[in-house]
């Protein structure tokens, strides 16, 4: 498995926005091969910024970068510029992937990738 994350660093007053944003976005993630699940995750709130990060768990990292190589992925990200002024960010995205060499479910069961 392949987890891709980007973190995002919400000027504080602008979190209702930003997961606003996140709520009613068009992510046509369910239509391409590999995709397993999303998650937006809300982190620890500092005083310049509320930490967030967007998590998306694939089959392969081959299955992720043919995503972003995707018409489903312009077409996710096609309305990105709509949003600006309404969130303010410190910086943007920070992009993470990591390769899964463990896995271990809710029943205890372990595998180790190949």
């Amino acid at each position: 498995m392949y987890i891709a994350m980007n973190r995002f660093r919400v000027v504080p007053g602008f979190e209702e926005a930003f997961e606003e944003m996140w709520r009613t976005r068009e992510r046509h993630l369910s239509t391409v091969p590999g995709y397993l699940e999303f998650h937006m995750l809300k982190g620890p709130k500092h005083e310049d910024h509320t930490l967030y990060a967007s998590h998306t768990l694939w089959e392969t990292q081959e299955h992720f970068t043919a995503w972003t190589k995707s018409e489903q992925f312009r077409a996710a990200h096609a309305r990105a510029g709509e949003n600006k002024g309404k969130v303010e960010y410190l910086s943007g995205p920070h992009f993470e992937g990591f390769e899964v060499i463990i896995h271990e479910d809710a029943k205890g069961n372990r595998a180790e990738a190949a």
